[in-house]
């Protein structure tokens, strides 16, 4: 049994927020340098240009690379093995994000139909997942919503395939148009049901830019799509180009003999994320 003090997980993970907000992952960096280089279209460069100096001003000044600083989103993976002491750890990670977020912007609404402002950011979403060991692994997203509102679920019959699979696909990402900020990271759940795969979608966002999935087959559906997806034309925030998306990630569940479900969650052009290991 190893014992973790929850108020060293509350200073961490705050300290991974406040850092990942005017951060951005050099794996998203070095692809966006790379885009750069393959965007034929001149706006599509420039746009390109912009906003990797939109990321080194943010970091070099410590400001947010966004105006909007996200809902905080915590993927907790905890060691079987784990005791916490000094207090819930819960509580510490939403006291966690009560910190960072004091002087980021506050978009929390604690009621959906109230619409009454949370005031500090809170609830931070959780999702626990128990492993073993005695490991603490805790992944941050700070999920902008523009994105967000572009992103879809559907509970397919098997019967439409992958062919159908894609094209949902790839008309999400055509509705969605300039509104999701591209160039996009695209998280595609597959399977399960409708309370999991919106969030394997998700997840799928926290994967590090070039790497494919482990799964040759997964891997080839990922690679096709961000072929489609880029012949779209939608380039550069939405002004034209080749470059629409960066990536695709595919995270695929076991489902039910009846069912394909699908989600798409979109992420913008400032991917706030991070992981630490306690």
């Amino acid at each position: 049994m190893r014992t973790v003090d929850v108020g060293d997980v509350r200073q961490a993970v705050g300290e991974l927020l406040r850092h990942s907000a005017h951060s951005l992952p050099e794996d998203y960096l070095e692809a966006m340098r790379t885009a750069r280089q393959e965007e034929l279209s001149p706006t599509g460069q420039d746009v390109i240009e912009l906003l990797l100096d939109n990321a080194a001003y943010a970091e070099s000044e410590t400001i947010p690379t966004c105006q909007d600083t996200g809902m905080a989103i915590l993927f907790v993976e905890v060691g079987q093995e784990v005791h916490f002491s000094g207090g819930g750890i819960e509580a510490a990670l939403q006291d966690a994000t009560r910190d960072a977020y004091a002087d980021l912007r506050k978009s929390v609404v604690s009621d959906p139909l109230l619409r009454v402002n949370s005031g500090d950011n809170t609830p931070a979403l959780i999702h626990w997942e128990i492993v073993a060991g005695d490991g603490l692994r805790i992944s941050t997203l700070q999920k902008g919503f523009g994105a967000e509102l572009m992103s879809r679920v559907q509970m397919f019959p098997p019967a439409v395939g992958e062919e159908g699979l894609q094209q949902f696909v790839l008309d999400t990402i055509e509705s969605a148009g300039p509104n999701a900020c591209p160039p996009l990271i695209v998280g595609v759940g597959i399977g399960g049901s409708l309370d999991t795969v919106g969030l394997a979608a998700k997840k799928a966002l926290l994967r590090p830019l070039g790497c494919p999935s482990p799964e040759p087959h997964v891997a080839k559906l990922e690679a096709e799509m961000l072929e489609a997806i880029n012949r779209l034309g939608i380039g550069p925030q939405g002004l034209g180009g080749l470059v629409t998306a960066l990536a695709v990630h595919v995270e695929v569940l076991a489902t039910h003999i009846a069912a394909l479900p699908i989600a798409v969650n979109l992420n913008c052009s400032a991917p706030r994320r991070a992981t630490l290991e306690l």
